[in-house]
């Protein structure tokens, strides 16, 4: 079952604990981002401790319900142009409302998570598998009807060799 429009809105905002999503690739194209985009690439930066949207809100309400979100982004560097604009532009001030944002690099490393794609995962039992186009196009977002617990064992995986975002962001400059 493909997830879009008023059903995805529904399960992003559903979920009883905790949403959590793997990220994979070093590039999203999101036709929404087109012009923040553009401001980072002219040198335009936002101040992530000033920093307010729907999201950032969002996030502070989750966690005043005690409910979360959390992600882990599995990477190598050099970082693109996008994940420096990704870690600038949303990852900082999203980590300071509340999210849980981990990175995974890969560069000198094998990865402990071969072949796996990106997902979110809702309470740890509902799946939603992230298709995308070489370039980070999105697809599509397709309801898993399996046993969520490959999933829930990546996810495991996925934190435990990761490191937080902010941790992360003070060592790498490039």
């Amino acid at each position: 079952m493909l997830l879009d429009g008023d059903e995805w809105r529904a399960m992003l905002r559903g979920f009883q604990s905790e949403a959590w999503r793997l990220e994979t690739l070093p590039q999203y194209l999101v036709p929404q981002e087109t012009k923040e985009l553009e401001a980072f690439r002219a040198g335009k930066r936002v101040d992530p401790h000033a920093y307010s949207s729907a999201y950032t809100e969002d996030l502070r309400r989750l966690r005043g319900e005690g409910r979360c979100k959390g992600r882990v982004h599995v990477l190598t560097r050099p970082l693109s142009e996008y994940l420096r604009f990704e870690f600038s532009r949303y990852y900082a001030p999203h980590v300071l409302a509340g999210e849980d944002i981990r990175i995974l690099d890969v560069t000198e490393r094998e990865s402990p998570l071969p072949d796996v794609e990106d997902f979110w995962m809702f309470d740890r039992s509902t799946v939603v598998l992230m298709h995308y186009e070489g370039d980070g196009t999105q697809i599509s977002r397709e309801l898993y009807e399996g046993d969520p617990a490959p999933f829930v064992e990546w996810q495991r995986i996925a934190v435990a060799e990761s490191v937080p975002f902010l941790e992360y962001a003070e060592r790498v400059t490039e």
